[in-house]
């Protein structure tokens, strides 16, 4: 099931992560591109190639599909689909532009509104995620070697470890953290190398508190967690649905090793209403 598609997301994966690594290498220029809410963000000619890469190529392959890349005009048509890629050509460009690796090309396909198939490449580590619903989750490190992921079993938040955003880390963190008990705090850019974190074990949760993340941020992600043993839902516990008109994750995310993540909605409860965070419904 979803053989084809699994094939061509890998192929297509690296071929644009090859590309990133040449403009790694060889140099860039950044620009900033202005969002709807007049919010700027970098973006450089890498995540632009990689996403024409991946687009081209899967619209060649699967022309009755939907597509959505965060480098790509949105016109809409994929919401008539019932199939969508949902594509991040580059997660993680803050991390290619300071130099530090950490990055990620993610492509992920959706079937009414859920995710169900995932590929994530880590460039400069050659390390591939991949997943397919109800088939497993599995890495392909640097020197060819396949292994099934699993996530940890911890239940004891001062023996956990969180991974948090490195560039983006929100001030009101240390609050949670501090509220958690957690043993420490992992701090590593794009969303993709984090679920990859918990899904080897490294971490067991992550919590994002921004409403900036996008639905190309947590598709490919979310199936390779869930097919580890985990979960992934915004921070109130209510399931991420992709395809929407409104790609934002107005409520944030909340992934983990799934047996700890009823325990850690209740914990993050009283901080919402803290923060003074409330629950925003997305329109369809």
């Amino acid at each position: 099931m979803l053989k084809k598609e699994l094939e061509t997301a890998v192929v297509l994966a690296r071929k644009a992560g090859g590309i990133i690594l040449d403009f790694y290498t060889d140099g860039f220029e950044i620009e900033e591109k202005i969002l709807a809410d007049n919010f700027s963000e970098p973006v450089t000619i890498a995540d632009r190639t990689a996403s024409k890469i991946i687009v081209e190529g899967l619209a060649d392959a699967f022309p009755d599909d939907g597509i959505l890349s965060e480098e790509e005009f949105d016109d809409k048509t994929r919401l008539k689909k019932k199939r969508v890629w949902i594509i991040d050509p580059l997660d993680g460009t803050q991390g290619f532009i300071n130099n530090n690796g950490d990055f990620a090309v993610q492509i992920g396909l959706a079937t009414g509104g859920e995710s169900v198939l995932g590929v994530v490449f880590l460039p400069t580590e050659n390390c591939l995620y991949f997943a397919v619903k109800e088939q497993g989750a599995f890495s392909v490190d640097n020197s060819g070697g396949q292994k099934r992921l699993k996530v940890s079993g911890r239940t004891d938040f001062s023996q956990m470890d969180l991974a948090v955003s490195r560039n983006h880390r929100s001030p009101k963190m240390s609050q949670v953290v501090e509220r958690f008990g957690l043993k420490s705090e992992t701090r590593r850019g794009s969303v993709g190398l984090k679920i990859g974190l918990i899904a080897q074990k490294f971490c067991d949760l992550y919590i994002h508190l921004s409403p900036r993340t996008k639905h190309w941020d947590t598709c490919a992600p979310e199936i390779i967690l869930r097919e580890a043993g985990g979960e992934m839902t915004d921070l109130f516990g209510g399931n991420i649905v992709y395809n929407t008109a409104d790609v934002h994750n107005y409520n944030g995310v909340l992934a983990s090793n799934k047996v700890s993540h009823r325990q850690a909605v209740e914990k993050l409860n009283p901080l919402l209403t803290e923060f003074g965070r409330i629950k925003i419904k997305p329109a369809k």
